[in-house]
């Protein structure tokens, strides 16, 4: 006989049993959406926070990391809806996006953009989605039930953002999801639904933020659906405070002949993980995702990858890069999966990062698992100091020593953001990146 001994409950486990146990009437969803909650509650209940134990989390064992579960975010009260609506998004709210914001997990319609919607353009709180009792899960509802994380999302998401977009509709300003956290002690669960029709094209934009020194969660996921032939930009900003948790989840549809991009910036938070799963569900499609995180003092990132080739002629390019100073930690784990119907499909995927000091640290585990016989899939990753040759390179030319360290991470980093299509976005992103340096 197998005796299998399972640990004792750790104290953020035992919190979070009492915050649902004491939350779930009160959350929105009928009698379909709370069996939902519930299997899902179930689910995480049976394996706990996830750890080292976990072969995708071996490099971040939240069981330990996590020391306490917060109470959920209350409902913010007028005046703070609109103190934090006037700076929420930061440098993105000049650019002219159609902002939508999120205050603790609510959706603030009432200071959110919707003046002028485009012809086939929809925008629904989740929260009212969920009192119809429609359907809490509908991309990948067995990860959301097998991911702890994601299934503690699925359990005690109260709101978000349902964007709906219908075939042929090209929706010329992007659209900006800007989560705002207001720094008190509390945990806000979201999960955002996004349906992009057939030949329809939408740049989407998230941004996460909040401030030094509070710490508070934030558990959030984005159920992104894109139709054939239609086109998908899609960029996440993280910028939390420098003690807050934030994990987060992208599941992503991708059909036939479609163009679709997303890169994930990180500058901010405690500890971070991001876990993608992207479906190439349709023939000829054509992805590219990326990566830059900025990583000081104690941080810890991790982003886990998986990008499924499910049909032929499928190419995706996968770039990840990321700067680690002091005693920071960065965490890659990336898969590429092509399934034996996916003949011809052309991935490759390349893992870089930079070490700033000898305390810094970055593990990388790029896999491939191919069943096809017609593919051309490669991967890489290189971990290491600056380059001292192209550095003295500079300092030869009379650039001073801080400058020329300065113009080697831009330029490090510049790879994976100068794809981003939206020329105000990019620059965004690339004075983050300069401050980061700066501040070094």
């Amino acid at each position: 006989m197998n005796v299998h001994a399972r640990p004792a409950k750790t104290a953020a486990e035992l919190a979070l049993a009492g915050v649902y146990r004491d939350a779930r009437s009160a959350l929105p969803g009928g009698t379909a959406v709370a069996a939902q909650r519930n299997a899902a509650f179930e689910a995480f209940s049976g394996t706990g926070l996830p750890g080292s134990r976990l072969e995708s989390w071996k490099y971040t064992d939240l069981r330990r990391l996590m020391a306490d579960a917060l109470p959920l975010a209350p409902p913010p009260d007028a005046a703070t809806r609109a103190a934090q609506a006037k700076t929420s998004g930061g440098p993105l709210a000049g650019l002219g996006l159609r902002r939508l914001v999120i205050i603790d997990g609510a959706l603030d319609l009432a200071h959110s953009d919707l003046a002028d919607l485009e012809p086939g353009l929809a925008v629904r709180a989740m929260a009212e989605v969920l009192a119809s009792d429609e359907p809490l899960l509908t991309l990948g509802g067995s990860a959301s039930v097998t991911n702890p994380t994601l299934a503690l999302n699925a359990a005690l998401a109260a709101d978000g953002v349902v964007l709906s977009i219908a075939p042929g509709a090209v929706i010329a300003r992007p659209i900006h999801l800007a989560f705002v956290n207001t720094g008190a002690r509390v945990a806000a669960y979201t999960r955002s639904r996004v349906v992009v029709g057939a030949d329809a094209m939408v740049a989407l934009v998230e941004s996460h933020e909040g401030p030094d020194g509070a710490q508070y969660q934030v558990n959030t996921a984005l159920e992104l659906v894109v139709g054939d032939g239609a086109r998908v930009d899609h960029v996440k900003v993280t910028r939390e405070g420098n003690a807050a948790l934030h994990v987060g989840a992208l599941l992503a549809e991708v059909g036939a002949r479609t163009s679709f991009t997303t890169l994930g910036f990180t500058v901010g938070g405690a500890l971070i993980r991001n876990d993608l799963a992207i479906r190439l569900a349709g023939e000829a499609t054509v992805a590219a995702i990326r990566g830059v995180s900025l990583l000081a003092g104690t941080q810890h990132a991790d982003t886990s990858l998986t990008v499924d080739h499910a049909a032929p002629g499928g190419q995706s390019r996968e770039l990840f890069k990321t700067v680690v100073d002091d005693r920071a930690r960065a965490v890659f784990q990336g898969r590429i999966n092509v399934r034996q119907p996916a003949q011809q499909t052309d991935a490759k995927m390349m893992v870089r990062a930079l070490l700033l000091s000898d305390d810094a640290r970055a593990d990388s585990k790029p896999e491939l698992e191919i069943f096809a016989d017609d593919v051309q899939c490669g991967h890489g990753s290189t971990v290491g100091p600056m380059d001292e040759q192209l550095k003295f390179y500079l300092l030869a030319r009379g650039i001073p020593e801080q400058q020329a360290k300065a113009l080697l991470i831009q330029a490090f980093a510049a790879e994976a953001v100068e794809t981003v299509a939206h020329e105000g976005l990019r620059e965004v992103l690339s004075d983050a990146t300069a401050r980061w340096v700066q501040e070094r």
